[in-house]
């Protein structure tokens, strides 16, 4: 029997589980693995968590990948994104804060990865270009720039992972006047330094999370004002004094911007926080999914099977509030179906499990209910394998304490604790508020004098 071959589109988070997932079956004795080949464009794993400086295009005139800036941290609890297998007492060696800066995640997702042995299957430097399928071989051809060699390479696959993110293709909307306007225009996926921001007024267009971070960064480090202008409704939180929203943006004349509610305010700069489009410009129509940033795109059985071709599968394309547990356990599921431990069903009942979870989505009405929705999901893929299980409902409820949290006050949630889910371990505290702390780096923070929580507090 001829050895399946299997791309995979991408190394960050979504990549490296699937990859992972076959590397637990090897671990366990499985004998008959496929071949894999993963092209990532950038020249190390990590997706979206590495950091560049560049903007635009890479040195290879590939398009800038990473949306990731100085002084991020983790707006969201670190307990909702511990993986199953790997704790952060295990990673650490001791309690730490809820909320870690983006180079103290990187080097925790890191931490699990056997290089070693993951590294052999990767191709660096390697951006898909074109992806067609033929209905009669039923394989795949795959051809990537493979910018070391600086030559094209043209593969045969059975299947095809993408593996890509949908956080990285700016969605940039135009405004009147916006040509005219003598300060600086770039969108959140070009934002790189808050410190640029400093003594000036900053309106931020779109009301969802990368305005609320974007914002709450400037602020810290030193803008004269924030301006939100959200489109339906504000976020609601009680912002600082320096923080502001108003309705949407309607135009702009010179440096002064005019909102819907006949508003006006001038402006040092202007930062789209207006999300990010679903691009695979690598992939003919007939295999290209088509959606919206949602909890269930459609023509995806069980949220990973492109249904009029299953032999492709997209990991990873929900919006997301969990993440890295929810990449794993469709990795998981994806390798038992190639493996042939789970049978798809056929085509018409493919559409009606994608219709009843569609049907279920669209009847939530809040964001408690999104929160359980991804849970029973990734509850669901998780069944069936040999994921390690763990208490994703708490988990869950974990999330809809953070949203309480951020409701509080949006600009001290991240000085909270959690207890872990994994390992029942009380997360430290920072030792002063996030707001006071500056250095986002590894060893700036890991040097901090934490403080220990008392085990009898739940947060």
């Amino acid at each position: 029997m001829t050895q399946k071959r299997i791309a995979i589109l991408g190394a960050g988070p979504s990549g490296l589980a699937q990859l992972r997932a076959f590397e637990a079956a090897r671990a366990a004795g499985v004998k008959d693995l496929p071949e894999i080949v993963c092209y990532e464009k950038q020249n190390d794993i990590g997706g979206m968590w590495n950091y560049t400086w560049r903007t635009g295009l890479d040195r290879n005139g590939e398009p800038v990948h990473g949306s990731m800036y100085r002084y991020l941290w983790s707006n969201g609890p670190k307990e909702c994104l511990e993986f199953a297998d790997y704790s952060f007492d295990e990673h650490f060696g001791r309690p730490i804060p809820s909320y870690p800066p983006r180079e103290v995640l990187k080097d925790y997702i890191m931490g699990r990865i056997d290089k070693r042995a993951i590294f052999n299957y990767i191709r660096f430097e390697c951006p898909a270009r074109w992806v067609t399928f033929d209905d009669e071989t039923k394989k795949f051809t795959v051809t990537v720039m493979n910018h070391k060699k600086g030559e094209q390479e043209v593969e045969e696959f059975d299947y095809v992972v993408v593996a890509t993110g949908h956080f990285s293709t700016p969605n940039m909307p135009y405004y009147e006047g916006l040509e005219q306007f003598p300060g600086r225009v770039l969108h959140a996926h070009d934002f790189r330094d808050a410190l640029e921001f400093a003594d000036q007024d900053v309106l931020l267009v779109g009301g969802s999370f990368s305005a609320e971070d974007i914002g709450t960064q400037c602020h810290k480090y030193g803008a004269k004002s924030v301006t939100i202008s959200y489109r339906s409704e504000p976020l609601g939180f009680e912002w600082p004094e320096g923080i502001e929203e108003r309705p949407l943006l309607t135009r702009l004349d010179g440096n002064t911007a005019y909102f819907k509610d006949g508003s006006s305010k001038q402006f040092d700069a202007v930062i789209m926080c207006t999300g990010y489009q679903f691009h695979f410009p690598f992939l003919p129509d007939e295999l290209r999914l088509q959606t919206n940033n949602c909890l269930y795109p459609d023509n995806l059985y069980k949220g990973v099977f492109f249904q009029s071709n299953p032999q492709l599968i997209y990991l990873g394309m929900q919006d997301q509030y969990f993440t890295f547990n929810m990449f794993d356990a469709q990795a998981w599921y994806v390798r038992d179906v190639i493996l042939g431990r789970i049978q798809l069903p056929s085509a018409p009942e493919r559409a009606a499990d994608i219709k009843a979870w569609r049907d279920r989505q669209d009847a939530l009405s809040s964001p408690n209910e999104c929160i359980d929705f991804q849970a029973q999901y990734i509850r669901d893929l998780m069944q069936p394998t040999d994921y390690p299980d763990f208490p994703i409902e708490k988990q869950a409820e974990l999330l809809k304490q953070w949203l309480l949290d951020k409701k509080e006050n949006i600009m001290t949630f991240r000085d909270k604790s959690y207890r872990s889910t994994i390992t029942g371990t009380m997360a430290a505290r920072l030792p002063k508020p996030w707001l006071e702390i500056k250095d986002d780096s590894l060893e700036g923070f890991m040097s901090l004098k934490f403080v220990e929580v008392e085990e009898t507090a739940d947060v």
